[in-house]
């Protein structure tokens, strides 16, 4: 059996997340279209019964402009340093600069072994993508190209037959039946978070973290969860609750929706917004907040 961990990595945007889970045929991770949706490393689990792939989701790579995203990027290089294998995710739509030939050869100079998902050719021409592999090739970039969409799950058997091999073989690192390493309350969060990421445009996404006072199951098995929306300035706080509650109350159906799906149960939640100044830039706010400056 092989078994490892894969650490998934490439800019922001790129589809990462949507192709963690695809990979392992559950949601482990939240997805957006804007940039820096994800912000922890999370694992999600595919089990077969030749093979374990941790893939380790990692926030995208992407211009810091505040301690949170040093944060960010930190985990990012650290976790790419401590896997067995790289999956380096392009966006694909996009196509090749030279800035992203550069990152893929920074990443494949450490030395971990390394294959290149050339994502969303769902929405391009199909003639673009032998000719963007051809100038990763020329531009000194030795991983191997898999043109897949995550999102209609394209090519992902092939992807995964690469990863695989790629391995070493040994025992499971997880119990077969263990799809993430995270916490139910974990992605209660996260999926407040996401749809936040959804409803509202500009910075204000960008400036939220997710507080869980209470995720409690019942004895009827219904679940109680009270959480804050945290934001960093009054009038942002103004923008999330809108006029009489309106928009906080639609963005926290949706998100109740989401959890019920998630857990299987009734949820009864409970949302206030509160304004903690420029707490992405405030160490102690961060961790209190649930990001961890001191974990690798």
């Amino acid at each position: 059996m092989r078994s490892g961990t894969v650490a998934v990595i490439g800019k922001a945007n790129a589809g990462k997340s949507t192709l963690v889970n695809a990979m392992v045929g559950e949601k482990v991770a939240i997805v957006s279209p804007k940039p820096q949706t994800t912000r922890d490393r999370i694992m999600g689990i595919l089990n077969r019964s030749d093979r374990q792939i941790v893939f380790v989701d990692t926030p995208g790579i992407y211009r810091s402009r505040n301690a949170l995203g040093d944060l960010m990027l930190r985990t990012t290089e650290t976790t790419s340093r401590d896997v067995d294998a790289l999956l380096f995710v392009h966006d694909g739509h996009a196509g090749v600069r030279e800035d992203d030939i550069a990152l893929m050869l920074k990443y494949q100079s450490l030395g971990v072994p390394m294959l290149v998902a050339y994502n969303k050719t769902d929405i391009m021409p199909a003639e673009r993508v032998p000719e963007d592999a051809k100038r990763l090739y020329e531009g000194g970039v030795e991983a191997a190209v898999y043109a897949v969409s995550a999102r209609r799950r394209r090519n992902l058997g092939k992807l995964e037959d690469a990863l695989a091999a790629m391995l070493p073989e040994g025992e499971p690192l997880f119990p077969e039946d263990v799809i993430s390493d995270r916490s139910e309350r974990f992605m209660i969060a996260e999926l407040m978070r996401e749809k936040i990421l959804l409803g509202y445009d500009e910075e204000i996404p960008h400036g939220v973290a997710i507080v869980v006072n209470t995720f409690e199951k019942r004895e009827n098995g219904t679940y109680a969860v009270d959480l804050d929306v945290i934001c960093e300035k009054k009038n942002h706080k103004a923008i999330l609750i809108g006029k009489q509650g309106s928009a906080i109350k639609e963005t926290a159906t949706h998100a109740r929706v989401a959890m019920e799906k998630f857990l299987g149960a009734k949820v009864y939640l409970t949302v206030y917004v509160k304004v903690r100044a420029d707490w992405r830039d405030k160490a102690s706010l961060i961790k209190e907040f649930g990001y961890r400056p001191d974990d690798p």
